[in-house]
């Protein structure tokens, strides 16, 4: 197979080569998946530079997120009542494994899903992550209820853009909030009632005054690290979600804050679900499922430019951490005979 090998750590992503490689041998419990697509993240910037909390042991094959069509099945029993695995050659599948960023990769049933009704390849390479991590810190944590006013920081993001959609389909109005007119933009396209430009400092004001009688949003779903800030713009009974701090510094919230509006302050760590709440996971991907097939949540795909092949990918990652995108950036993988579309 090609792939992009981790064999010694690199300063940045351009440093990231393509080489040919032996093709992975699956675990008796792995399927084999031929990759058509595969998704760029903020995790793979660090992993490649040995700074992510989960680094494997060189060498390795970087990236994760990606979708394909199952070219192998399980060579161990299914452990299901059923005795059958889910997938068969030749299914659609998307999901995320260590070694994304190659045309062939091995993962766990627990680590696919179906490409949903409808969907291609490109569009379905970035949902395993940011979609289930929206869903859950909106409806598991926050409890979102119809009528809800929800803020969005980091809207154009890719679970920022998941979260639009997600608040939206459930019958919230969104607040949207980016750094540049072209982010409001896209975040105004996939379904953000208003827009805020976060660089001004009196946003929480402007906030604030886009709500019903300035009584404050009922929910705050911040990737960036602006808790603190929020809590200025936040109704009584207010539901604030930390997600991630892609702004820099972990937040020091004074909790006299949480006192005094009777507001809930909580985070949402998806990944360890299926270690905590395992039950949850299902729940969750089926209520997703169901947006997916209604189009009422769609894709969050970065298409100001297309990146084609994995020797594209060193490109969408220095992109990504220079902050010059939207959404989720994909990179289509053409395989083996397959001209690059």
């Amino acid at each position: 197979m090609r792939g992009i090998q981790i064999t010694d750590y690199v300063s940045g992503p351009l440093d990231l080569k393509v080489t040919v490689l032996d093709d992975p041998v699956p675990g008796p419990e792995q399927y084999t998946i031929a990759i058509h697509a595969t998704a760029a993240n903020f995790f793979d910037l660090l992993q490649i530079r040995g700074k992510y909390q989960h680094q494997p042991a060189l060498p390795w094959v970087s990236g994760s997120e990606f979708s394909g069509v199952i070219t192998s099945t399980p060579s161990a029993p299914s452990p299901k009542k059923s005795g059958s695995w889910k997938y068969n050659v030749g299914d659609k599948v998307f999901g995320a494994a260590q070694g994304g960023y190659a045309t062939i990769v091995c993962a766990k049933e627990e680590q696919l899903k179906p490409i949903p009704k409808g969907w291609g390849f490109v569009e379905s390479a970035g949902l395993f992550v940011t979609m289930p991590t929206s869903y859950a810190g909106l409806v598991t944590r926050c409890n979102i209820q119809p009528g809800d006013w929800v803020l969005v920081h980091a809207a154009a993001g890719g679970v920022g853009l998941a979260a639009v959609q997600i608040a939206k389909a459930l019958g919230a109005t969104v607040i949207a909030t980016a750094g540049t007119p072209h982010k409001l933009d896209v975040a105004r396209r996939f379904g953000a009632d208003h827009l805020v430009d976060y660089r001004d400092d009196g946003w929480p004001l402007k906030v604030k005054a886009l709500t019903p009688k300035g009584r404050g949003v009922d929910i705050v779903y911040d990737p960036v690290g602006l808790i603190d800030k929020s809590t200025k713009c936040t109704a009584w009974n207010g539901r604030l979600l930390v997600v991630g701090f892609t702004g820099g510094p972990i937040e020091k919230v004074a909790t006299n804050k949480m006192l005094l509006k009777n507001i809930s302050v909580m985070g949402v760590h998806w990944g360890a679900y299926a270690t905590n709440e395992p039950e949850r996971v299902e729940q969750v991907w089926t209520e997703l499922f169901k947006l997916f097939e209604s189009r009422k949540v769609q894709g969050t795909n970065y298409t100001d430019k297309e990146y084609v092949g994995l020797e594209a990918v060193p490109e969408a990652l220095q992109a990504l951490g220079d902050r010059a995108t939207w959404g989720k950036v994909v990179i289509k993988v053409p395989q083996e005979g397959q001209a690059k579309l």
